[in-house]
C-alpha cells in the first residue's frame, strides 16, 4: 500500500495531566447500544426498552440506548453504565453479541458501536434520568429507529433464539416465581413459534431444570396453576454434560 495515499492526522492525547503519544492515523469515535429486553407475562409478550432521541441527529425519532465510552471504562463498564442508567439495576444480564462499523452509520462522525444484549424482570426497572423519555414497545410493534438500530435489534433478537437453546437466560426474564405457561409463553414469543402444552410441561419437567414450589397462583376463577422457580445448580450439572435444549 502507497502510504503516500493514506490520510494521515496526528492528535496528541492527553489524559489526566499526562501527556500521551502522537498518533499518525485518524480515531474512531466508540459507542455501547444496549438492547434491553423485558417480559410482559401477563399478556405473554417480548418487549423492547427504547429511548426518544432530545438531540439531532433524529432528533424525535426512538432509539436503542446507548452512548459514547468514557476514555477510562471497557466496552462492558460502559454499557453495564448505560443499562443502569435506564433500568436502576446493576446486576441483570449483559451480553456483547456484535459491533456495527459502517462507516455512515452516523452522520455527525465515524463511529463504530459495541452492542449488547440486556435481559432484565420489567417488575424491577426503576425509571433512569432518562425515564421520561424511556418506553417499553412490544417487539412486533416497534417504531421506526434512529441509525441502523433498526438491524441492531433484529440481530439481536435472532442472537437471543439462538442462545435460549444454550443457555437458560429465559428465566431473566420472568418473575422468580412463574406458571408453567408463563415459561411457555416466553419460549414462544422468543422463538416465534407454538407449543403443545403437555409436551412443553413435560421437557422441562424431564430436565429437572424447575424446582415446584408449595404455593400456586389463580390466573383465572376456574383453576389454580402451580409455581416454579428456576434450579440453578441442577442446569449447571446438565451444562457439564453437554446440554442442549431443543424444541
Amino acid at each position: 500500500m502507497n502510504q503516500e495515499n493514506i490520510a494521515v492526522t496526528t492528535a496528541r492525547v492527553e489524559h489526566n495531566g499526562v501527556d500521551g503519544f502522537w498518533y499518525k492515523y485518524p480515531h474512531p469515535a466508540v459507542t455501547t447500544d444496549c438492547v434491553i429486553f423485558g417480559y410482559d407475562a401477563v399478556n405473554g409478550t417480548l418487549k423492547v426498552l427504547l429511548i426518544e432521541r432530545g438531540i439531532d441527529p433524529h432528533k424525535g425519532k426512538w432509539a436503542l440506548p446507548g452512548g459514547f465510552i468514557n476514555p477510562s471504562e471497557t466496552t462492558d463498564e460502559c454499557a453495564r453504565r448505560e443499562l443502569k442508567e435506564e433500568t436502576g439495576l446493576s446486576d441483570a444480564f449483559l451480553e456483547q453479541f456484535r459491533s456495527y462499523s459502517t462507516p455512515d452509520r452516523d452522520p455527525r462522525e465515524r463511529v463504530i458501536t459495541i452492542a449488547y444484549l440486556a435481559l432484565v424482570r420489567m417488575q424491577d426497572v426503576v425509571g433512569g434520568d432518562d425515564a421520561a423519555s424511556a418506553r417499553w414497545f412490544d417487539i412486533n410493534d416497534v417504531p421506526s429507529l434512529a441509525f441502523d438500530h433498526k438491524d441492531i435489534l433484529w440481530d439481536a433478537r435472532e442472537y437471543l433464539r439462538v442462545r435460549i437453546h444454550f443457555k437458560p437466560i429465559g428465566f431473566d426474564l420472568l418473575p422468580e416465581k412463574f406458571t408453567m405457561r408463563q415459561l411457555q409463553t416466553l419460549y414462544e414469543a422468543i422463538l416465534g413459534v407454538q407449543f403443545d402444552r403437555r409436551n412443553f410441561a413435560k421437557k422441562m419437567l424431564h430436565f429437572d431444570m424447575l424446582t415446584q414450589l408449595d404455593e400456586k397462583a389463580n390466573p383465572s376463577h376456574k383453576r389454580e396453576a402451580i409455581l416454579y422457580s428456576f434450579n440453578k445448580e441442577s442446569y449447571d450439572t446438565l451444562k457439564r454434560k453437554g446440554f442442549r435444549l431443543e424444541f
